[in-house]
């Protein structure tokens, strides 16, 4: 083994001085070759990999081409990924396997005995033959659908036993067909993009559904009889009391699947009919986007890119439960995040870490509340603070005390509009001077679906569509686009959400009308006056941009005029 590594290391053009230190390690730690040297960054995978190829008369192949997918499935994913291996194809009477451990001599072996025939090496990356793993045994597991076919004629007086969690749910092996129902139902949810999963006890059944960019779908009817075991399975992965069933519960777990980590958010209330479970994934992997990739555009964004880098002042973001207020808010801070800048949140929970920036999870049950949160976040001396939500008067005051007194205050409410956002403080009972004095900005958003690239269809607006979305007449010869539905999109014609905005600038004519207590409406229209935009305004830009559908934005705005 010493001699291959040396003659390897020799084959990889590394210097002598680094060949020696890596021989002396690998006398110390033992290990595999090619896992070793990547660990300690003497060569890139591909360079130890082409090494290892020349000594051992072995092809190395960036790229392993097609799969025979049946056969690849014959080999167990827990034995693939430890010996880093993924059959691709027969081939005059071989079995032709990629591999990234070729020094794993016993994995031949095995491999010709469950496949009865010569087994043939190449190399390829470990990355790339995981990635295939995966997505292989993804496609192949069970849908929710088949599982639950399969249960209805078996013995369930052991179905919510409490076992060991596995490591990736793709390498589940439990035959417990409660296990394997919720774990595919997970894994059918993430596989779909769904943002939330709804266990729905009703009178004679149970209905699952899953929130896929912001629209419930009917998966799968459940018998009845499976309703308890579900609910029982579900509290042991999530840690709740599988006892109770009189109050509702809250809890979380984390899963792995197909490499990915996801988050879940469990909460399960008592019905007439029994328990209804919901559970919101959070891809921990998503990437925060920018402030530029998630709707913002044009005058919108760099009035925004203003406000934020203001010193003191109230940020307010509006808007329904799941508009992606939380996005637009990580988005802020991660634009103004830097090392001279002292950032503190409050938030409930915390979705995304980000990092050099200090988070607080509210926790009512000790008392840690937003306002108890920002009252304390205000001794640390921070410049910029974001609390999760203002829902009562003393977390209002103290953010806008906070305001007053030199910081940079991000927030959000549930309301309809930008200018209801002031009405909303008011009937907080703060002060309508306070409100002038502290808010710069009150930004409302919703999220809209955006059209499928690969079926989306084209046509030519009619007027009533003009008329409704209240945009110019000449738009009337305007190619724009509606939604269709293909394989790519789960026939649902969309694929992903994007923002659309409506951004209130506080001025000086605004603060006055705030001080006198003017109502949501006639503050709306006087921004209007000023160049606001619209939700709706904002949507029908995207339809004309070809971006999202002109159903899609009627759906989620109302018209302005009358």
């Amino acid at each position: 083994m010493r001699r291959l590594l040396g003659e390897i290391l020799v084959e990889s053009g590394l210097s002598p001085e680094r060949i020696k230190k890596a021989l002396d390690l690998q006398k110390k730690r033992g290990g595999r070759i090619g896992t070793l040297l990547m660990r300690l960054n003497f060569a890139t995978e591909a360079e130890v990999l082409t090494a290892l190829g020349a000594q051992l008369g072995l092809p190395f192949q960036p790229a392993i081409g097609e799969i025979d997918r049946e056969l690849a499935l014959k080999l167990p994913i827990t034995y693939a990924k430890k010996a880093v291996v993924i059959p691709l194809r027969r081939e005059n009477g071989t079995v032709l396997v990629a591999t990234a451990e070729p020094l794993l001599l016993s994995t031949v072996d095995d491999l010709a005995v469950l496949f009865g025939a010569p087994v043939d090496i190449c190399l390829a990356p470990s990355e790339m033959i995981l990635d295939n793993l995966n997505r292989l045994h993804s496609e192949g597991l069970n849908k929710a659908e088949d599982t639950a076919q399969e249960m209805e004629e078996e013995d369930l007086s052991f179905l919510a036993a409490e076992l060991e969690e596995p490591t990736d749910l793709l390498e589940a092996t439990d035959d417990a067909p409660i296990i394997r129902l919720v774990n595919s139902l997970l894994s059918q949810a993430i596989r779909e993009r769904a943002s939330d999963i709804h266990i729905e006890p009703f009178e004679k059944e149970v209905v699952a559904r899953f929130r896929i960019d912001g629209i419930l779908y009917n998966i799968l009817t459940i018998q009845k009889r499976f309703q308890a075991s579900i609910a029982s399975r579900v509290k042991i992965m999530s840690g709740l009391n599988i006892a109770e069933k009189r109050l509702p519960q809250d809890g979380g777990m984390r899963i792995k699947i197909g490499g990915k980590d996801v988050d879940i958010r469990v909460s399960i209330v008592p019905t007439a009919f029994g328990e209804r479970i919901v559970l919101r994934l959070l891809y921990r992997e998503s990437a925060l986007l920018p402030l530029e990739q998630i709707g913002f555009s044009g005058e919108n964004l760099s009035h925004f890119n203003e406000l934020i880098t203001r010193p003191h002042g109230i940020i307010l973001v509006t808007g329904p439960t799941g508009s992606g207020k939380t996005t637009t808010l990580y988005a802020s801070l991660s634009k103004i995040n830097s090392p001279d800048k002292n950032i503190i949140t409050i938030e409930d929970p915390i979705e995304y870490q980000l990092k050099g920036i200090g988070q607080i999870q509210v926790n009512a049950k000790i008392q840690l509340t937003f306002a108890a949160g920002l009252r304390s976040v205000l001794r640390q001396d921070p410049d910029v603070i974001l609390v999760g939500e203002i829902r009562d008067a003393e977390t209002a005051e103290i953010a806008i005390q906070a305001a007053l007194t030199g910081h940079l205050v991000f927030s959000t409410l549930h309301t309809n509009d930008a200018a209801g956002a002031v009405t909303r403080l008011i009937d907080m009972k703060i002060e309508p001077f306070l409100i002038s004095s502290s808010v710069m900005a009150i930004l409302a958003q919703r999220l809209v679906r955006v059209l499928c690239r690969e079926c989306r269809e084209p046509y030519q607006m009619t007027p009533a569509e003009i008329s409704e979305l209240e945009i110019k007449a000449d738009a009337a010869g305007a190619t724009v686009y509606r939604a269709k539905g293909c394989e790519t999109c789960f026939n649902t014609g969309y694929l992903g959400r994007k923002a659309i905005y409506e951004l209130l600038l506080i001025d000086d004519e605004i603060r006055q009308l705030i001080m006198k207590n003017t109502d949501s409406a006639t503050l709306k229209a006087v921004a209007m006056q000023k160049g606001m935009r619209t939700l709706r305004q904002d949507g029908a830009d995207n339809i004309l941009q070809g971006i999202t559908s002109v159903d899609e934005v009627v759906r989620v705005t109302q018209k302005e005029s009358q």
